[in-house]
């Protein structure tokens, strides 16, 4: 198959006419497959076995379009008797390597794009909408705090908020909802996910330093993923609490699990019954923690 056709190479040992006494052997190529003509140019290569390289070439590098079974080539190629006795005939056996080329228009040509397309950037323009507050249509006051938004990027991103914004049970007031029982932080933190599907980076965007503090804000996120039907931040919180869980954080870490029925429950157990945190000045905090489970 060369330039989307079809190709056969025709080999006749007693010459393409068959004619008695012929002492020439015939070769050509053919193109085989079905349709309109195409432009084509050949090699054929009769390989000496000998490995001397005394190959015989015959070749056409001037196009000819060639339409279905049309052939090409040399009814007189080789003499058979010079043939049987060369270095080309090995073990009754003979190699021809034939090479074609097919000729393409600029229309049939295709011509292939070099240049990568960049990334997507749908995440950044939806977090830059987010820092813009652009066309914002909806308002959260929280401990105090107002926080603008956008309602429909809001309710493609969670069932409760699209149901809270444009369900049958909306809210009366959508241009400014109060929310209860959530940190001020964590509702921003909540805010930066929603636009950049990105876990925020609590040590740059509110200055939280300290491996309990980062926890906290998980553990926080967590409430919030659970209470806004956000499955993904969830399994990120999850995953940020297990590889950051500690004496100081683990007694909330497994009440958090229990109440929102969290895979951490058997995470936490476990890191409390090792037998290093069963025991020194501590280890009140463990024990509580198994208590109020019990």
């Amino acid at each position: 198959m060369v330039g989307g056709h079809l190709w056969a190479i025709y080999f006749y040992p007693d010459g393409k006419e068959f004619k008695i006494g012929d002492t020439c052997i015939s070769c050509s190529i053919a193109r085989v497959s079905e349709g309109e003509g195409v432009r084509a140019l050949f090699k054929l290569e009769l390989l000496d076995q000998s490995e001397k390289g005394r190959h015989i070439v015959h070749s056409h590098f001037i196009p000819r379009t060639l339409s279905h079974g049309n052939t090409w080539g040399y009814k007189h190629y080789i003499k058979r008797a010079t043939l049987e006795k060369s270095d080309y005939l090995k073990d009754d056996r003979l190699c021809i390597q034939c090479t074609v080329g097919v000729v393409m228009t600029d229309a049939e040509r295709t011509i292939p794009y070099s240049q990568s397309p960049p990334p997507s950037d749908i995440v950044q323009n939806f977090g830059q909408l987010l820092e813009s507050l652009e066309e914002s249509d909806v308002e959260f006051e929280v401990e105090g705090e107002i926080f603008a938004a956008h309602k429909l990027v809001l309710a493609a991103r969670s069932l409760v908020f699209k149901a809270q914004l444009f369900g049958a049970f909306k809210d009366q007031n959508t241009k400014c909802i109060r929310v209860e029982d959530m940190k001020a932080l964590v509702f921003k933190a909540l805010l930066h996910y929603l636009y950049w599907d990105v876990f925020p980076d609590v040590e740059e965007s509110f200055s939280l330093n300290s491996r309990w503090a980062k926890t906290m804000m998980s553990q926080h996120l967590l409430s919030a993923a659970d209470r806004y039907g956000l499955q993904r931040l969830r399994l990120i919180c999850e995953a940020r609490i297990k590889e950051n869980i500690a004496i100081n954080t683990v007694a909330s870490s497994l009440a958090l699990a229990e109440q929102h029925n969290s895979q951490l429950t058997s995470v936490c157990i476990e890191f409390i019954t090792q037998p290093e945190n069963l025991k020194g000045k501590l280890s009140w905090r463990v024990r509580s923690a198994l208590l109020n489970r019990t």
